[in-house]
């Protein structure tokens, strides 16, 4: 050995940008190819910079390997330093070069040359005969990233651990299932968060009780979307449901949350729900005329599959496919973070439904953009569901089934709308 260290300078270029993108496959990345050149590893730090980018250094007891990435450009800027000659740092670029999918340049450089250093008698006051890990234990993991729900001018982030516990891109959309610190496991569509364990009940409640306590017996029910489960939880808690007809388009957003999410798909398996994986548009345009109590929608953001969700003829063919008195709910987007989307849909529904019979709500959903979140009911006959429900039922109901968020009080309160909104819907009558 002709010096301290080797190291390693390389420039990975032509790269995978997603790759580079992503904290979890950089850092499984790095901590492998150190292992692979029989390093032993000490902790990691990564930080995912936003809107993208990662930084991280893995420790190992021979010293370090570090990266930063710039997906944009398909760069990766590498250093990888060893002490002794127990590692080959040129394993660990194999490794890499491999799992970058790159093209590279690369430079060695002998660190603390002993033809220019001279070994000292220093022997410090405080010898450390322990360890400062335990190697036991494995290797310690730090990591900061982020997830970011985003437009081009505001967003909202959550903390995740940088594991990623499912991630599948469909012919639809990508779906991918995260572990924030804050509100635990978290199902995430088109880089969109969909529901969180910590707040999904704000979501899943509103969107099924206040219309199932006013419709008093819906029996026959049409859920389109929906995947996570959530909605059917919910009305599954009512005993005079006879059948829920569930179409999803896309199966894996089903698998996901079965897999990681089991108390929001708890209900996937009662006997009285029929799941279909398939086009909930066509499907409603192909129902029987007057074969439902009540249709949910239950879609996200009008980008994709879910685009259709928010036409004239889409909810046309509800209001075809709903019994005499039925109604159709929809989830109606945020007045502060999609306003345009949020009125179009409201002058949609009272064009087809009429303006007395269509009715706003506003509540907390905490992780959607803006935290202020609407339903839109549009109702087939003169029920108004703010008016129209047995207070005393509602709170027997809610608490004997252990509501989190809905209440005989909230029911009516949510169709108090803000002025701002009023005004936003023609309805200030000032």
């Amino acid at each position: 050995m002709k010096a301290l260290g080797r190291h390693i300078l390389v420039e990975f270029n032509s790269c995978n940008s997603e790759i580079l993108n992503d904290v979890s496959a950089i850092e499984k990345a790095m901590v492998e190819a150190a292992q692979t050149a029989g390093a032993t590893v000490i902790n990691s730090t990564f930080h995912h910079f936003s809107p993208w980018g990662v930084s991280g250094v893995v420790v190992i007891q021979e010293s370090h390997l570090a990266i930063h990435t710039w997906p944009e450009y398909r760069y990766a800027s590498v250093d990888l330093f060893t002490c002794g000659d127990s590692v080959d740092p040129w394993v660990s670029f194999e490794f890499l070069k491999k799992a970058f999918q790159a093209n590279y340049s690369a430079l060695e450089l002998n660190r603390g040359s002993l033809s220019v250093i001279e070994k000292t008698d220093f022997k410090p006051n405080t010898i450390r005969t322990e360890p400062s890990f335990d190697l036991k234990k494995g290797y310690q993991i730090d990591r900061n990233v982020w997830f970011t729900d985003k437009d081009e001018n505001q967003a909202l982030s959550l903390r995740y651990t940088g594991d990623v516990l499912f991630d599948e891109k469909t012919p639809y959309q990508r779906v991918r299932v995260l572990e924030s610190f804050s509100h635990g496991k978290f199902l995430a569509i088109n880089n969109m968060v969909m529901c969180t364990e910590r707040d999904e009940a704000h979501y899943h409640e509103m969107m099924v009780h206040p219309i199932m306590q006013s419709l008093g017996d819906a029996k026959n029910i049409l859920v389109i979307g929906g995947g996570d489960g959530g909605t059917i939880r919910e009305i599954f808690r009512y005993d005079h449901v006879n059948k829920v007809t569930m179409v999803e388009i896309d199966e894996a957003v089903v698998r996901a949350s079965k897999e990681h999410l089991p108390k929001i798909s708890a209900a996937f398996s009662h006997p009285k729900l029929e799941l279909i994986i398939g086009d909930g548009i066509q499907f409603v345009k192909d129902a029987k005329p007057g074969a439902y109590d009540l249709i949910i929608v239950d879609g996200s953001d009008p980008i994709g599959p879910a685009k259709g969700l928010f036409t004239t003829e889409f909810y046309e063919n509800c209001k075809k496919a709903l019994k005499d008195g039925g109604a159709v709910i929809t989830q109606g987007e945020s007045p502060m973070f999609h306003e345009t989307t949020f009125v179009e849909l409201n002058k949609c529904l009272k064009g087809i439904f009429g303006k007395d019979q269509v009715h706003t709500m506003i509540f907390h959903a905490t992780t959607y953009p803006s935290g202020m979140w609407s339903l839109q009911i549009g109702v087939k006959g003169s029920r108004h569901p703010a008016v129209d429900f047995d207070k005393n039922k509602a709170q027997a109901f809610s608490s004997a089934k252990g509501l989190r968020y809905y209440n005989e009080d909230l029911h009516a309160a949510a169709f108090a709308l803000p002025t701002f909104v009023k005004s936003m819907l023609a309805e200030n009558k000032n």
